[in-house]
């Protein structure tokens, strides 16, 4: 099937992949859109896991208020060099990883950040909350299971889903960039304050 300069442009509006590549997955997708957006996608991963590594200390620190001034929010990205840290590409995942934050209050950026201690408590509560509702002992590990995987769903910046496209989460977005900008790129951390907030010390 031929590949035509309007499939391409579409799929290159998408994805932000270059031009070859998008040729490529059309072609190997026979056609196929969202088939190409997927391949697209398991290459991006495949190249930003190759970076992870890589130490990444320059970037920017985002700040964004909301609801005229009842929200704040902080965030800091990084990336490898400076050079990527002043394009408007990389400029707009930090402020949209800010528009994230304030639209969703997450408490963690990824998995390893959120305490052991918070996870047991949480799965003592959807055990209980299980029981509760007489569900029988041998499913209410699976159930909390499945809860925390929700909590973490919720809580966790990383795992959550993207305010602006709910078929990605704030990880595919980054991995995404990694693979447009070519450097490993990370959320360093992030603060949340809402007016009137009880402060937590």
């Amino acid at each position: 099937m031929e590949v035509t300069v309007e499939q391409i442009k579409k799929l290159r509006e998408v994805t932000g992949a270059g031009i070859l590549d998008c040729r490529k997955a059309l072609e190997e997708a026979g056609g196929d859109f969202d088939k190409a957006v997927e391949i697209l996608r398991k290459k991006g991963a495949a190249k930003a896991a190759k970076k992870a590594g890589r130490e990444a200390r320059e970037g920017v620190i985002d700040v964004y208020t909301h609801g005229e001034g009842r929200i704040g929010v902080m965030v800091e990205l990084n990336c490898e060099t400076d050079f990527v840290a002043r394009t408007p590409e990389f400029r707009e995942l930090a402020h949209e990883i800010a528009l994230q934050i304030a639209a969703m209050a997450p408490r963690y950026v990824s998995e390893e950040d959120v305490p052991e201690e918070v996870l047991a408590k949480e799965r003592e509560i959807a055990r209980e909350r299980a029981r509760s509702q007489g569900k029988p002992e041998h499913v209410l590990d699976r159930i909390a299971e499945g809860m925390i995987n929700k909590f973490l769903d919720e809580t966790v910046l990383l795992r959550q889903t993207y305010i602006r496209d709910d078929s990605k989460t704030i990880r595919d977005l980054i991995t995404e960039a990694i693979a447009k900008l070519g450097e490993n790129i990370v959320v360093r951390r992030f603060v949340r304050w809402e007016l009137g907030e009880e402060f937590e010390a």
